[in-house]
């Protein structure tokens, strides 16, 4: 049985670089070879795509010499991403349109990255792309509209659902609309705050009480996410999300000043017939779940599953299912909740993560392990859901 040829896409231009690099290299440590031949496609940091005979060695262990090392979540130190991407042999270009029967673009293809007279493009022909890319032009609906474009299967949500899983604001609608419980917000644009930052400040604390957490819309793994308790720091948290994002979210912060939610994890795996892992909850080692709580310090405690009732963790359950349905996702996401705490325990749902971190100590992996699917059983399964979707796709009719 001839074996699928699977790409695995990592990198990528986002500040998520490090943490995708991680991922890569759990999936191609555990994918299984005997049933597909695999090919690791970088993106650097600059954007350039490449392919390297190298780049597993050296996602694994560094540097092509180095000694093998134990991966830790999103430690940028043990995958650099100069070592990984550098070393491209290969570069791919561009798809170019074509007149077929499916898809609007031709297979990838690549050249040599010094050419000479004789040298051709050879198509990188795929069955499947696998893309690890975490964040901006990777998981908001962008790589996935060229996917689409090109006709090839790939693993996860579609462009509709990348997009709405990446912008906080359009989630939250979609969240509200499905009457799901989500916590009171502000959203406002950058120019807006530029232009009357002390009308923007009125209209946050008129329908907020602090603290509040502010986020920029578009942006993964807590980047830059700040806390503020009062007028002075809701300014710099201001500044520092208009940074990263023309559009900024403010919430309120679930507790409040009697103390910490709790920050409870659900993974969600299929396509029509979702379903949900069991709960877990994550203790962080800071504050809030920031970039470093969750990748570079040593101090957040995963606990799975999450001590609850059997009511509670049967409505977080279904409450991530129809976050996931709300969002229109596919393949998988891990949806992310909070709990006041306290005897009122009330559950809101905070957002939808499309491309989770999936490195084999990443919160999703280890949510489906402790439900009963193991990590390279996981990957078959994403890898069957992209091929299912691809077909189901393929009966739409898109001209009389």
């Amino acid at each position: 049985m001839k074996k699928l040829r699977i790409g695995i896409l990592f990198g990528g231009r986002s500040g998520e670089h490090e943490v995708s690099l991680l991922s890569a290299a759990s999936i191609l440590k555990a994918i299984d070879r005997k049933k597909y031949e695999v090919v690791p496609i970088g993106i650097t940091k600059q954007g350039r795509w490449v392919t390297a005979d190298a780049a597993e060695l050296l996602l694994a262990n560094g540097s092509a010499k180095a000694e093998p090392r134990p991966l830790r979540a999103g430690d940028p130190d043990t995958t650099p991403g100069a070592a990984v991407l550098a070393k491209g042999e290969a570069v791919i270009v561009p798809p170019v349109p074509q007149q077929a029967s499916q898809g609007a673009l031709v297979p990838f293809e690549t050249q040599a990255s010094t050419l000479t007279a004789d040298s051709a493009r050879q198509a990188l022909q795929l069955d499947i792309i696998f893309p690890v890319l975490h964040g901006t032009f990777g998981e908001d609906g962008t790589i996935q509209g060229l996917l689409e474009l090109a006709g090839i299967a790939y693993v996860g949500s579609g462009v509709l659902g990348s997009a709405t899983g990446m912008d906080k604001d359009i989630m939250k609608r979609l969240f509200a609309s499905a009457k799901l419980p989500i916590t009171k917000h502000v959203t406002f644009l950058r120019p807006e705050w530029e232009k009357n930052p002390r009308k923007i400040t009125t209209q946050i604390e008129a329908a907020l009480k602090y603290p509040v957490f502010v986020k920029p819309a578009n942006l993964g793994s807590s980047v830059g996410i700040s806390k503020a308790r009062d007028r002075k720091e809701l300014k710099a948290a201001i500044e520092l999300a208009a940074g990263f994002d023309r559009k900024i979210v403010v919430e309120q912060g679930v507790g409040g000043k009697r103390g910490k939610a709790r920050e409870l994890e659900v993974a969600v795996l299929g396509n029509n017939a979702p379903e949900a892992s069991v709960v877990g909850e994550i203790v962080p080692g800071k504050e809030f779940y920031d970039y470093e709580a969750k990748y570079l310090s040593e101090g957040s405690v995963p606990i799975i599953p999450a001590k609850l009732t059997k009511a509670q963790s049967k409505q977080i359950r279904e409450m991530a299912v129809a976050a996931f349905r709300a969002c229109d996702c596919a393949g998988l996401a891990r949806v992310d909740f909070l709990m006041e705490p306290g005897t009122s325990g009330r559950i809101y749902l905070n957002e939808i993560n499309t491309l989770p971190g999936f490195t084999s100590i990443s919160m999703y992996p280890k949510l489906w392990e402790a439900s009963g699917l193991p990590y390279s059983k996981l990957i078959d399964r994403l890898i069957e859901l992209a091929r299912e979707r691809r077909a189901e796709q393929d009966r739409n009719r898109y001209s009389l």
